[in-house]
């Protein structure tokens, strides 16, 4: 075998099991004598012995999506209410940006959309990537304004 170089993790050869006595690793090539794991074919794995398996003992639950996207869902009067408590400014553009600065929702959602319950009585602009009919029209009723993302 030719060395390329002198490091020893590249150089050391693996076992070679079951190739007679002065290999060390011969006859029963490591894996004791008789017995279920000597043979070969076997998977034992999360078997107990009989007891019922810690898999099977736990309950199942929930399916978490890999496509699915958070989409945060807010109200118009929860907008109205975090104005009247002066967390938000009426005269900024309310997007999801500045609403996980203030830790108003969820720093993992990656949608923002707006639906139309409640009353609002401030003149706002929001930026979101949803929004129903409803509070559209709520919102230019009073003259405030809705931007879409694409």
């Amino acid at each position: 075998m030719i060395k390329l170089n002198n490091r020893k993790k590249i150089n050391k050869l693996r076992m070679r099991v079951g190739r007679g006595i002065g290999s060390g690793k011969g006859k029963t090539s490591g894996r004791g004598v008789k017995g279920q794991k000597s043979r070969s074919g076997v998977a034992i794995k999360s078997f107990e012995g009989g007891q019922m398996p810690l898999y099977r003992r736990l309950p199942k639950r929930g399916f978490n999506s890999i496509v699915k996207q958070n989409v945060t869902i807010l109200n118009l009067e929860k907008l109205q209410s975090y104005i009247d408590k002066k967390t938000l400014k009426s005269n900024e553009l309310i997007n999801s940006e500045l609403l996980k600065k203030l830790n108003l929702i969820d720093k993992k959602s990656m949608k923002l959309k707006i639906l139309g319950t409640g009353s609002i009585k401030d003149k706002i602009n929001i930026e979101a990537d949803l929004a129903s009919k409803s509070a559209i029209e709520k919102l230019e009723k009073i003259g405030g304004s809705i931007q879409l993302k694409k």
